[in-house]
């Protein structure tokens, strides 16, 4: 029988997913080469509408670049080792108009939100951590990047050692966000 792709202890996986939190305070430390190309391979393997991949990332790990990021990325409190910068590839959605163009362009967020989802899940499995950031100045960022006019930053993704152990934020009760088969209905009935 072949080997499954899956990995010898689901419950691993389900715990990375279920434990994540987010990480602001950084160790002031480097991370091996080998560590960062594992964790944008996994960005890198999100779930992506139409195959589109309309996405195109900025590593940033020079620490002078990271401090320069910093200054113009309120929502980038410590400072981490990397950063990615996550954009929307407007070259990949292009071609449509009107409303078409308008639901590819949303979706293509949401597919670089994901692929930023699966960087903070394998930095969190690797025992490094992050947070998403959107508090930035669009104009200097560009700047100092030199994003052409087809990319769009989205988000930020600082990641780090932590400097101390992070605290879990509070969460939504499940009985309270989660309904089944229509609004409110808050027990789960097996299917007849």
């Amino acid at each position: 029988m072949p080997k499954s792709p899956l990995p010898e202890t689901q419950a691993d996986v389900l715990n990375v997913i279920r434990t994540r939190t987010v990480l602001r305070n950084y160790a002031p430390e480097t991370i091996d080469d080998a560590l960062v190309d594992r964790m944008l391979e996994c960005m890198l393997a999100a779930p992506t509408a139409s195959n589109k991949q309309a996405w195109s990332f900025v590593v940033v790990r020079d620490p002078a670049n990271v401090r320069l990021l910093r200054a113009f990325s309120p929502g980038i409190i410590g400072t981490p080792s990397f950063v990615v910068v996550a954009c929307v590839d407007r070259r990949l959605t292009a071609g449509l108009t009107g409303e078409i163009s308008r639901k590819i362009y949303e979706t293509s967020k949401l597919c670089v939100a994901m692929a930023v989802e699966n960087l903070l899940l394998s930095a969190h499995a690797l025992g490094f951590g992050g947070c998403p950031v959107s508090s930035f100045r669009e104009e200097v960022l560009r700047h100092l990047l030199g994003l052409p006019e087809a990319l769009e930053p989205v988000l930020l993704v600082p990641v780090g050692r932590a400097a101390q152990p992070p605290t879990p934020s509070d969460r939504r009760d499940k009985n309270e966000v989660i309904s089944y088969e229509v609004w409110g209905n808050r027990t789960a009935e097996p299917a007849a």
